[in-house]
Protein backbone atom coordinates (compact mmCIF):
# COMPACT_ATOMS: atom_id res chain seq x y z
CA UNK A 1 0.00 0.00 0.00
CA UNK A 2 1.31 3.59 -0.83
CA UNK A 3 1.90 6.06 1.47
CA UNK A 4 -1.32 8.97 1.59
CA UNK A 5 0.13 12.24 0.24
CA UNK A 6 -1.28 15.84 1.84
CA UNK A 7 0.16 18.90 0.12
CA UNK A 8 0.47 22.12 1.63
CA UNK A 9 0.66 25.33 0.41
CA UNK A 10 2.46 27.91 2.28
CA UNK A 11 3.60 31.44 1.24
CA UNK A 12 4.77 32.91 4.45
CA UNK A 13 1.72 34.26 6.09
CA UNK A 14 -0.04 33.41 9.60
CA UNK A 15 -2.50 31.43 7.68
CA UNK A 16 -0.35 29.23 5.48
CA UNK A 17 1.71 28.97 9.06
CA UNK A 18 -1.17 27.67 10.15
CA UNK A 19 -2.17 25.42 7.20
CA UNK A 20 1.18 23.54 7.59
CA UNK A 21 1.10 22.91 11.24
CA UNK A 22 -2.18 21.25 10.62
CA UNK A 23 -0.94 19.51 7.32
CA UNK A 24 2.12 18.41 9.58
CA UNK A 25 -0.04 17.22 12.27
CA UNK A 26 -2.66 15.27 10.20
CA UNK A 27 0.31 13.70 8.20
CA UNK A 28 1.68 12.24 11.44
CA UNK A 29 -1.21 10.81 12.62
CA UNK A 30 -1.88 9.43 9.05
CA UNK A 31 1.07 7.92 8.61
CA UNK A 32 1.37 10.29 5.49
CA UNK A 33 3.92 12.25 3.76
CA UNK A 34 3.44 15.82 3.35
CA UNK A 35 4.55 18.28 0.57
CA UNK A 36 5.55 21.34 1.17
CA UNK A 37 5.26 24.04 -2.11
CA UNK A 38 5.06 27.55 -2.32
CA UNK A 39 4.36 28.95 -5.99
CA UNK A 40 6.44 31.80 -7.26
CA UNK A 41 5.97 33.94 -9.68
CA UNK A 42 9.10 35.84 -11.61
CA UNK A 43 8.79 39.15 -11.16
CA UNK A 44 8.71 41.82 -14.30
CA UNK A 45 13.09 43.19 -14.75
CA UNK A 46 13.31 46.81 -15.11
CA UNK A 47 16.89 46.83 -16.58
CA UNK A 48 16.61 50.72 -16.33
CA UNK A 49 17.22 50.58 -12.69
CA UNK A 50 20.48 49.00 -12.80
CA UNK A 51 19.50 46.48 -9.74
CA UNK A 52 22.00 44.08 -11.07
CA UNK A 53 20.71 40.40 -12.86
CA UNK A 54 17.79 38.93 -11.36
CA UNK A 55 18.00 35.59 -9.33
CA UNK A 56 17.68 32.77 -11.75
CA UNK A 57 15.12 30.06 -11.66
CA UNK A 58 17.42 27.78 -9.65
CA UNK A 59 18.64 30.11 -7.56
CA UNK A 60 14.86 31.25 -6.76
CA UNK A 61 14.09 27.49 -6.53
CA UNK A 62 16.98 26.99 -4.03
CA UNK A 63 16.05 30.01 -1.57
CA UNK A 64 12.49 29.45 -1.56
CA UNK A 65 13.25 25.68 -0.78
CA UNK A 66 15.67 27.22 1.86
CA UNK A 67 12.95 28.99 3.61
CA UNK A 68 10.51 25.73 3.29
CA UNK A 69 12.42 23.81 4.91
CA UNK A 70 13.01 26.50 7.89
CA UNK A 71 9.65 26.51 7.68
CA UNK A 72 9.11 22.69 8.32
CA UNK A 73 11.50 22.88 11.00
CA UNK A 74 9.58 25.29 12.73
CA UNK A 75 6.05 23.64 12.41
CA UNK A 76 7.73 20.59 13.81
CA UNK A 77 8.46 22.46 16.88
CA UNK A 78 4.85 23.75 17.33
CA UNK A 79 3.54 20.13 16.51
CA UNK A 80 5.95 18.17 18.54
CA UNK A 81 7.09 14.80 18.66
CA UNK A 82 4.27 13.34 16.93
CA UNK A 83 5.39 15.17 13.24
CA UNK A 84 8.90 13.50 13.59
CA UNK A 85 9.15 10.51 11.27
CA UNK A 86 7.16 12.68 8.97
CA UNK A 87 8.49 12.18 5.90
CA UNK A 88 8.83 15.78 4.27
CA UNK A 89 9.47 16.88 0.49
CA UNK A 90 9.64 20.59 -0.40
CA UNK A 91 9.27 22.75 -3.79
CA UNK A 92 9.28 25.64 -4.94
CA UNK A 93 7.05 25.89 -8.00
CA UNK A 94 6.63 28.55 -10.91
CA UNK A 95 3.32 30.19 -11.94
CA UNK A 96 -0.04 31.97 -10.23
CA UNK A 97 -0.20 30.57 -6.77
CA UNK A 98 -3.70 29.08 -7.22
CA UNK A 99 -3.12 27.11 -10.53
CA UNK A 100 -0.02 25.77 -9.13
CA UNK A 101 -1.02 24.63 -5.95
CA UNK A 102 -3.66 22.52 -8.08
CA UNK A 103 -1.42 21.06 -10.13
CA UNK A 104 0.87 20.40 -7.37
CA UNK A 105 -1.95 18.26 -5.79
CA UNK A 106 -2.20 16.22 -9.03
CA UNK A 107 -1.64 12.92 -7.37
CA UNK A 108 -2.42 14.11 -3.61
CA UNK A 109 -5.06 12.66 -1.05
CA UNK A 110 -5.53 15.95 0.12
CA UNK A 111 -4.43 19.51 -0.33
CA UNK A 112 -4.34 22.43 2.63
CA UNK A 113 -4.24 25.71 2.28
CA UNK A 114 -4.64 28.76 4.52
CA UNK A 115 -7.78 30.91 4.39
CA UNK A 116 -6.32 33.72 2.54
CA UNK A 117 -2.99 34.62 2.29
CA UNK A 118 -0.63 37.30 1.75
CA UNK A 119 -2.42 39.22 -1.05
CA UNK A 120 -6.01 38.68 0.40
CA UNK A 121 -8.08 41.12 1.33
CA UNK A 122 -8.12 41.38 4.99
CA UNK A 123 -11.77 39.77 6.50
CA UNK A 124 -11.85 37.99 3.22
CA UNK A 125 -13.79 35.06 4.18
CA UNK A 126 -12.29 32.74 2.23
CA UNK A 127 -9.26 34.04 -0.42
CA UNK A 128 -8.96 33.35 -4.16
CA UNK A 129 -6.60 30.67 -4.09
CA UNK A 130 -8.84 28.55 -1.36
CA UNK A 131 -11.70 29.30 -3.18
CA UNK A 132 -10.03 28.45 -6.46
CA UNK A 133 -8.81 25.03 -5.31
CA UNK A 134 -11.65 23.90 -3.49
CA UNK A 135 -13.16 24.87 -7.05
CA UNK A 136 -10.39 22.50 -9.04
CA UNK A 137 -8.34 20.35 -7.32
CA UNK A 138 -8.51 16.55 -7.85
CA UNK A 139 -8.94 15.64 -4.09
CA UNK A 140 -9.63 16.62 -1.07
CA UNK A 141 -9.20 20.18 0.42
CA UNK A 142 -8.84 21.66 3.46
CA UNK A 143 -8.84 25.16 4.05
CA UNK A 144 -7.31 26.55 7.75
CA UNK A 145 -8.10 29.24 9.44
CA UNK A 146 -5.46 30.95 12.09
CA UNK A 147 -6.73 31.58 15.15
CA UNK A 148 -6.47 34.85 16.97
CA UNK A 149 -3.21 35.05 19.06
CA UNK A 150 -2.15 31.25 18.87
CA UNK A 151 1.04 32.03 17.43
CA UNK A 152 -0.05 30.23 13.50
CA UNK A 153 -1.44 27.30 15.40
CA UNK A 154 -4.42 26.17 14.04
Amino acid sequence: MDRAVIVVGVDGSPESRAALNHALETAARQDAALRVVMAVQTPDYSPEFDCGPPPTPAETTETVERGLRSAVAEARTVVGPLAAAVPVDVEAVFGAPAKALVRAAADADELVVGHRGRGAVAGAVLGSVGRYCVAHAPCTVTVVRALAGAGGRS
